[in-house]
């Protein structure tokens, strides 16, 4: 027995832990970059599944996906916030990521800009009846919450609006999966000695965004050229692009995460931490691949 902040608990011996029979409790299967593989893989095919489904069937449901996904990634990202001791009403923020992709869907970028701006005014309005004190700190935060995470997720429901528009969310969706898969793949592989930003994200690797890079080249020339029907040097520049953004959209996460101190947004993903761990690479890059696609393919 082992006495830890004060509770007792049993010694599991040089081969792990054990419960409390005696036996060797076996600990989740991890893999060498630290994610329980097994989880993460069965929640990324459900995820999956939860996107397609409705991309491919009713595209104003992905909508709708796409919203409550944000306002999940919102609340995180509120509660988050509140720990560096920045106020921030919860209910405008919320209801905001919940509208910018539904109204970009139905009315557009100017709709989408609109709704950004009365999602940050109603959310100055709420906090100025509240304490006078770090006023201005809590409108930043506000200003910042909307823009971090609700108004890019409006491009992705852009990118729905021509009529080839699941397929370009697709070109989107898999090439900043590739760009998340083939780092992963080249990181560990290689041991990923070259570190990127050891400061803000130890595990991020030159040789993992090199593995990234090649990954999204890959799969961005086929679905650009395959079935959108554009040339293969354009999903060379989508796939490079993304591989920048996405890298950019992990790395500013990661150090949000560090500078407020915490690993993860949240843990209702298991293998992936919270929702913004998902959609942090895709935030970033959603603007900037319905503005490539929407030049590429006019």
């Amino acid at each position: 027995m082992t006495a830890v902040d004060g509770r007792a608990v049993v010694d599991g011996g040089p081969s792990g832990s054990a419960d409390a029979t005696g036996a060797a409790a076996v600990p989740p299967r991890r893999s060498r970059a630290g994610r329980n593989l097994p989880a993460a893989i069965g929640v990324g095919a459900l995820l999956g599944a939860v996107i397609l489904v409705p991309l491919f069937t009713v595209r104003a449901a992905f909508v709708g996906v796409v919203s409550v996904a944000v306002a999940l990634g919102t609340w995180e990202v509120i509660r988050a916030v509140w720990l560096t001791g920045v106020r921030v009403p919860p209910v405008p923020l919320v209801a905001g990521a919940l509208a910018m992709p539904v109204v970009a869907y139905v009315a557009g970028t100017t709709g989408l800009l609109l709704t950004l701006a009365a999602t940050v005014g109603v959310g100055v309005v709420v906090r100025a009846a509240g304490p006078a004190g770090g006023l201005v700190r809590d409108v930043s935060g506000i200003a910042f919450v909307a823009g971090y995470v609700g108004f890019p997720a409006g491009f992705a429901a852009l990118l729905t609006e021509p009529s080839d528009g699941s397929w370009r969310v697709l070109a989107f969706l898999g090439t900043v999966v590739a760009s998340d898969v083939g780092g992963y793949t080249a990181g560990v592989l290689s041991g990923g000695r070259h570190k990127m930003a050891p400061s803000v994200s130890p595990g991020k690797s030159w040789e993992g965004f090199a593995g990234s890079v090649v990954a999204c080249v890959l799969v961005a020339g086929i679905l650009v050229a395959w079935p959108l029907g554009a040339h293969a040097w354009q999903g060379v520049l989508l796939g490079l692009a993304t591989a920048c953004t996405a890298t950019i959209g992990d790395l500013g996460e990661s150090l949000l995460k560090r500078d407020i101190g915490i690993k993860d947004m949240s843990n209702l993903l298991p293998g992936h931490g919270g929702v913004m761990d998902r959609l942090d690479s895709l935030l970033c890059t959603a603007p900037v691949a319905w503005l490539l696609l929407a030049a590429f393919l006019a």
